[in-house]
């Protein structure tokens, strides 16, 4: 396949003349998608939960690791079968019943593809009100043109294009970070940074929980979209390998660094929670801002195109009769309008829309869990006719799973607080049994962890029979 041709594969199983590369080849997209600046904004988000700085060290290398794992694990499934995530997933809940995952991971891809980009747009009118000489709009709309264009370039045309651009956009990114960490490691002040207290066990926990659910987790559902082109005898420890490597040791590194540079200045803590990437430029000379910009919009760029491009091939997953690339188009198209809302007309969405991503992420949590559980039980690849067809062995739709789901999902609501929208004030109804909404666990969000334990333990429990009925054939 030519390095720019468009990819014709969708919810298709690749065949084997297709199938080719090596594990190492995992290493780019996921380094891609996880090397963005705002790493190091979320090295504050950790010490907001009242740590020290060796608790979010701690908390950003297990939560990382660990979220990243689950990445690797389903990773597996597109190796052993060489079908998009959303495709494989009718194992554990039915061909038809699958389109309940579906929907729900299509709107987290298209959610996050718009607020990536608009982050990209914003870091970008903040860098150059910074410069000066420039209008507002315009460096705004630069910035939004160049995030939009590397995002639906990659996304549309496909699984080469991404492989060759994240690798690109690792190289650059990886090394205009390093410079910024050069022209700003003056600004670390280490006897502040460690002379702060450790935090209370809860705090340590809702930061560890915070590194799952905010650095990993939310990529399990497309893991199995960059595997899947890989031959069936790659080793299966090389997959997990080189994708938790790939993945987690420039956001470790930066998580890492972001809590000294933090930790260092109460004032750049406070103006990160209110502009996560733009509050980073106070600390650069006039000169570095420019490159400054492009690294961040790349950085940001690199996780937009991978949630683009899965969107797209959940959307055909699920049924919508079109291609993959029509379907990249359409989550292009609902990508732009977003972003153009969100920089340019809402005054207050931004945080309602996290909220309302965050709350789609529990019953994402409760899915993840099941799914990984099925591709650790499965000691067979799985029947691929038997994928595409209702009345195969995997069924239409599997009611075990979603009522599953849906029990882990109301769990999990009831245990986690949501700050960002007074409608979404209806969580954390089952608190009350462990201090209430102000009390210690209150903002800890067990609730995630909850929802990973109700999916994992249930799906063993209940489908362990069904699976060795299945592998029986």
């Amino acid at each position: 396949m030519p390095a720019f041709d468009l990819e014709v594969n969708g919810p298709n199983t690749i065949q084997e003349s297709e199938r080719k590369g090596s594990a190492r080849s995992l290493f780019w997209p996921w380094a891609g998608a996880n090397v963005s600046l705002l790493a190091l904004s979320y090295g504050s988000f950790f010490l907001g939960f009242g740590i020290s700085f060796k608790q979010a060290t701690f908390a950003a290398i297990i939560g990382t690791i660990a979220s990243f794992f689950l990445v690797g694990i389903s990773s597996l499934a597109g190796k052993r079968s060489n079908a998009p995530t959303m495709v494989l997933t009718r194992a554990s809940f039915g061909v038809k019943g699958s389109i309940v995952p579906g929907v729900l991971s299509y709107l987290i891809f298209v959610g996050w593809e718009t607020v990536l980009v608009s982050l990209a747009t914003l870091a970008t009118g903040t860098v150059f009100s910074r410069i000066g000489g420039v209008d507002h709009n315009l460096s705004l709309i630069l910035g939004f043109l160049i995030a939009v264009a590397l995002t639906v370039f990659g996304g549309v045309l496909g699984f080469t294009v991404i492989m060759k651009l994240q690798k690109i956009l690792t190289v650059v990114t990886v090394v205009m970070t390093v410079i910024y960490v050069v022209l700003t490691i003056d600004s670390v002040n280490w006897s502040a940074v460690t002379s702060i207290k450790d935090g209370t066990t809860q705090g340590f926990i809702g930061a560890l929980i915070f590194g799952v659910t905010g650095i990993g987790l939310g990529w399990v559902n497309c893991a199995a979209d960059y595997s899947r082109y890989l031959p069936r005898t790659i080793s299966s420890r090389a997959v997990v390998g080189w994708t938790v490597f790939g993945a987690s040791v420039v956001p470790i590194v930066l998580v890492i660094y972001g809590a000294a540079l933090s930790g260092s200045s109460k004032q750049l803590s406070e103006a990160i929670s209110m502009d996560p990437i733009g509050a980073l430029t106070s600390l650069l000379p006039t000169w570095f801002l420019i490159p400054f910009a492009l690294v961040a919009i790349l950085g940001l760029v690199g996780g937009a195109i991978l949630d683009l491009y899965s969107s797209g091939l959940a959307l055909v997953s699920i049924g919508v009769p079109i291609k993959r690339h029509q379907a990249a188009a359409i989550d292009a198209t609902i990508m732009l309008g977003g972003s153009i809302y969100i920089v340019w007309i809402a005054d207050n969405f931004f945080f309602p829309f996290q909220g309302f991503l965050i709350t789609l992420g529990v019953p994402i949590a409760v899915w993840s869990a099941i799914f990984v559980a099925d591709v650790i039980m499965r000691k067979k690849a799985y029947s691929e006719k038997d994928l595409y067809d209702p009345r195969g062995i995997y069924g239409s739709v599997n009611k075990n799973s979603i009522a599953l789901m849906f029990i882990g999902s109301v769990v999990g609501w009831g245990f986690v607080t949501n700050t960002f929208a007074s409608w979404l004030s209806w969580q954390g109804y089952f608190l009350g049994v462990i201090g209430g909404k102000e009390g210690a666990w209150a903002y800890s969000n067990i609730g995630v962890v909850f929802a990973l334990l109700i999916g994992f333990i249930g799906h063993f429990v209940i489908a362990k029979q069904t699976i060795t009925k299945q592998e029986s054939f």
